[in-house]
């Protein structure tokens, strides 16, 4: 029997980890000038795919890295470079750019669809969240640690979800340059992030003081 106790503090972390609140205005600034269907159409895609990959870790493990031969500390290195990318593409608006260049805007354009990369992997199924789903299971091992840690992971991101959905209001309450500066914002916030991301890989590795 998993204790109560257990299933809360698995809650905490997760939550904490992955960041609902503040990923939701992420969600607007990577998803800016697109309708409401496409928006619901990313976020159904962004939190199938972290839960699939949230689960796959939770049940093999560091052994997924290890097959690979790919350490922790290289996945947050990884990680990091990719989300930089991504926050220079806030800062410049090169993404809305883009979106200007279609010719038929309501053409479904994989390039910039952000539910994969950044959202899913490694916003919301990143190092962190990875790390803790395998340190959670590890706890419990088994079929009933498994399901326990999956039932509180799909519950953060059942809140996540519906942060996601009402991302459109929160986005018309904004207004267009409420939305720029968020996006500037949060794209120099996302870069410190990254670094943080490398300089923690580096650290492991012993390149970077404590």
């Amino acid at each position: 029997m998993i204790e109560s106790g257990f299933l809360i503090t698995s809650f905490v972390s997760l939550f904490v980890i992955i960041d609902p609140i503040g990923l939701a205005p992420i969600f607007i600034a990577l998803t800016q000038g697109l309708d409401a269907r496409r928006r619901r159409k990313i976020a159904v895609r962004a939190i199938l795919v972290a839960s699939g990959i949230l689960a796959l870790f939770a049940v093999l493990g560091e052994a997924v890295l290890e097959f690979v031969g790919i350490s922790m500390s290289a996945f947050r290195v990884a990680g990091g470079i990719l989300l930089f990318l991504t926050a220079l593409d806030m800062l410049f608006e090169r993404r809305t750019k883009r979106r200007e260049n279609t010719s038929q805007p309501d053409e479904e354009d994989d390039f910039d669809d952000p539910s994969v990369f950044p959202l899913a992997i490694p916003l919301i199924a990143g190092p962190g969240s990875i790390a803790t789903m395998i340190l959670l299971t590890g706890e419990h091992p088994g079929a009933l640690g498994f399901v326990s840690v999956m039932g509180v992971a799909a519950s953060v991101l059942l809140i996540l979800f519906a942060f996601f959905l009402s991302a459109g209001l929160l986005g018309r309450a904004l207004g267009k340059t409420g939305i720029t500066v968020v996006t500037r914002l949060l794209g120099m916030l996302l870069a410190a992030l990254a670094v943080q991301f490398v300089l923690d890989g580096l650290r492991d590795f012993g390149f970077v003081g404590s």
